[in-house]
């Protein structure tokens, strides 16, 4: 049964987060402190990890705390934990940290006490860093509890000091020709809060790359280039990719077709259609134009069947299309919208 999460925390709760990421931002180094940041091939870095909450659609207390760890440069899953969990605080936009990253931090913590030789060198986050509200995102929010370097990769611009999705910046990400091309997020105040990546040659939309922890933001945009196969960067993918899976199988949800399914797999057709009925496909079941027809059986006029193929029973009529049942769709909730 779905369950909902309480609603918005009183002032007294939201004084207390505002006091604690005051107090935890103090802690934030946004420089590089590790000898292979320095590197051109980041030649040293061995593992990258990538963490991820998927939530049950319906339900805003079930939820699925991911981490993976990849190989670098190869970046193939050497790890993976995918975990049920109950979110005690509710969504509240600029506190996301308080209702994600304490799983995420235990993640971590089971690793280390489990496989001290996998934990990750560098962690990826879906969120933001220090293009925050009060420069305290997630990203920044998980460093510092668990000591790593951390990235925030963002899909979507937050709004904050005066950084807008206008028409200038649009204009802007339209010069970004290549992967890797990138421009910086210049507050209103003059500091640069982050970089707006283009992440892949095949992807426009940008992503946006904050300071997490223990990292520079000029290294931090080109480690996550160098991370991506796609637009999202492979750890973060990945983490997505396995927290949904795990969500699928625990609740023994229907999953995607696999590539091609739609087309391999057998239709089932009527067993026999009455003699002199006409049968037109409907607009959603006429095969493409460019399909030949050749093969085509017209029953808007049938001929008279001879007296042997009368006498043969059961025989099927071959119609143009059978209208493919779609898979239903997955019960994934989509995500908290900015990922603060």
């Amino acid at each position: 049964m779905a369950r909902k999460a309480a609603g918005r925390p009183p002032k007294e709760t939201l004084s207390l987060w505002t006091r604690e990421q005051a107090r935890l931002k103090a802690c934030v180094v946004d420089r590089d402190t590790e000898a292979w940041q320095g590197d051109p091939a980041f030649s040293g870095l061995q593992r990258v990890g990538g963490v991820d909450v998927s939530f049950v659609k319906g339900d805003s207390v079930s939820a699925c705390a991911s981490l993976v760890v990849l190989s670098y440069p190869e970046l193939k899953v050497v790890y993976e934990e995918s975990r049920m969990v109950s979110l005690t605080a509710p969504y509240v936009s600029g506190f996301l940290a308080f209702r994600e990253v304490p799983f995420l931090a235990d993640a971590v913590r089971r690793l280390q006490a489990k496989e001290p030789g996998l934990m990750p060198q560098v962690i990826l986050v879906d969120g933001n860093g220090v293009l925050h509200h009060r420069g305290f995102g997630v990203a920044c929010h998980l460093g510092v509890l668990t000591g790593l370097p951390c990235i925030g990769v963002a899909k979507k611009l937050l709004h904050v000091d005066g950084l807008e999705n206008n028409a200038l910046h649009k204009e802007k990400i339209q010069l970004l020709q290549a992967g890797g091309d990138s421009f910086p997020l210049t507050g209103s105040s003059g500091t640069v809060l982050g970089m707006a990546l283009r992440s892949h040659d095949r992807s426009t939309k940008p992503l946006y790359i904050s300071v997490g922890h223990k990292m520079g933001l000029e290294t931090a945009v080109r480690l996550t280039h160098r991370c991506c196969r796609f637009r999202i960067p492979e750890p973060v993918r990945q983490a997505d990719i396995r927290s949904r899976e795990h969500i699928r199988r625990t609740l023994e949800l229907p999953g995607p077709p696999a590539p091609g399914q739609e087309r391999n797999q057998k239709v089932q057709r009527p067993k026999s259609c009455p003699e002199g009925v006409s049968v037109e496909p409907t607009s959603e079941a006429r095969p493409p134009a460019h399909r030949s027809q050749g093969a085509r059986t017209d029953l808007k006029a049938p001929k008279p069947a001879s007296q042997e193929q009368q006498g043969k029973a059961g025989r099927r009529v071959e119609l143009d299309t059978v209208k493919m049942q779609r898979p239903p769709a997955t019960q994934l909730r989509p995500r908290d919208h900015d990922r603060l």
